[in-house]
């Protein structure tokens, strides 16, 4: 069976979840072979083994933490060069799909992102992509090359299926523009609790409608009452009721959760850019000509303020 390569995402050896959904999908198509950068290959190999990879590529050296982006792309090639796989598999993060960019202008293939799908074709692997405002699911796949396919979070529920996992290390060459862009400062994220925004299975945003950051509270308390990440229209970040990171849409993060609860988002083309792959939609919105309706799985059509909060006291019951 052919080999697929999968780039594996992880915070200091920890797998991330979207890296355990490209081995699940890549076992449609082939033997997943796993590329580990950085410290850690040998406890993330337990993990990859466990969900199907077959082997674990390793290599580590101070230019991944170092520089941007290249040397992680000088390294795909290397391991693409060492098992020439049946696809190339990214997570569909924003370096993720910097790295696969590069990489396909390298070899000379084509390009797919943002899959929310992957299945085995008679002619390669097929990628499903949901497109102008989920209206429409389109698929695809490479006619030339190796396909390099970046995939969205929450695309595939992982599923283990023990395989050796042995790890092997890898050489890598680095090229003269590897270090061509240097990471000078870090600053810790603070933690807040809650899930990672792009990986949450339920993700409660609020917009406009929330009316200033003292409110933004309300939906905090919905969000921790479901497990849930917060996050924010481009309104209410650019009125600066909320980070940035939070912010879902077009200039944002790309969310596509098993539940998306927007509260006071009237709808806007951006913001649905950012969401519109949700698996199911709630919107909540005094306004009951708002653009999100047309979207929405469910509408409540009321004041957020006396919704969110009756909401959040239902939830915390049935929990209880």
């Amino acid at each position: 069976m052919a080999e697929v390569l999968v780039y594996v995402d992880h915070v200091d050896g920890a797998v991330r979840k979207p890296t355990l959904e490209l081995l699940t999908l890549a076992r449609r198509i082939g033997d997943p072979v796993a590329l580990h950068l950085g410290a850690g290959a040998e406890e993330a190999a337990k993990t990859l083994g466990e969900y199907g990879a077959v082997k674990v590529l390793a290599a580590d050296a101070p230019e991944f933490a170092d520089y941007l982006v290249v040397p992680k792309v000088d390294a795909l090639q290397a391991a693409y060069d060492a098992v020439s796989p049946a696809a190339v598999l990214v997570p569909s993060s924003s370096e993720g799909k910097e790295i696969a960019a590069r990489l396909a202008v390298r070899i000379g293939s084509g390009l797919i992102t943002d899959a929310v799908d992957l299945e085995a074709g008679d002619e390669g692997p097929v990628a499903s992509q949901s497109v102008f405002a989920a209206g429409f699911t389109t698929k695809s796949r490479v006619t030339k090359g190796t396909p390099v396919i970046t995939v969205k979070p929450n695309s595939a529920a992982p599923e283990a299926a023990p395989a050796a996992g042995a790890v092997e290390q890898l050489s890598v060459t680095f090229g003269e523009k590897s270090t061509g862009t240097k990471i000078v400062a870090r600053t810790p994220r603070e933690s807040t609790g809650r899930p990672e925004l792009t990986e949450a299975a339920i993700v409660v945003s609020g917009g406009r409608g929330v009316n200033g950051a003292e409110n933004f509270h309300i939906i905090e308390s919905l969000a921790d009452s479901l497990g849930a990440a917060v996050g924010a229209s481009r309104a209410a970040v650019d009125a600066g009721w909320y980070p940035h990171s939070n912010q879902v849409g077009q200039t944002g993060k790309t969310v596509s959760p098993q539940l998306y609860i927007a509260t006071g988002i009237s709808g806007a083309i951006q913001h649905r850019a950012g969401m519109q792959t949700s698996k199911t939609i709630v919107a909540v919105n005094k306004d009951a000509e708002a653009p999100i309706f047309d979207l929405v799985d469910y509408g409540v059509v009321g004041d957020l303020f006396d919704v969110v909060p009756a909401l959040t006291e239902e939830v915390k019951a049935r929990k209880g």
